[in-house]
């Protein structure tokens, strides 16, 4: 990771967090590496963690995400229902 994106990407995830964790199926946000078809692909982004990815035009338009804040890529990834156990 450089610093210049990492801190973009920090500065990012403190100004965008609150908005997106109101979004439908938004179960937390981080900075990290892109994943395409499962695999890193190098970019630094601002990971989105959901429940289920869900097809556009299945969410209200107030609930999508956007590809990108701030020149820096939105990266939507699933990882099911967290529980507590």
């Amino acid at each position: 990771m450089t610093d210049d994106k990492a801190a973009r990407a920090a500065l990012a995830q403190q100004k965008h967090t609150d908005h997106f964790m109101r979004k439908r199926h938004v179960m937390g946000i981080g900075v990290g590496i892109g994943l395409k078809g499962g695999e890193p692909t190098g970019n630094i982004c601002l990971v989105v963690l959901v429940d289920e990815k869900v097809p556009l035009d299945a969410l209200d338009p107030v609930d999508w995400l956007p590809d990108e804040v701030d020149e820096v890529e939105v990266d939507v990834q699933e990882i099911g229902r967290v529980v507590a156990q």
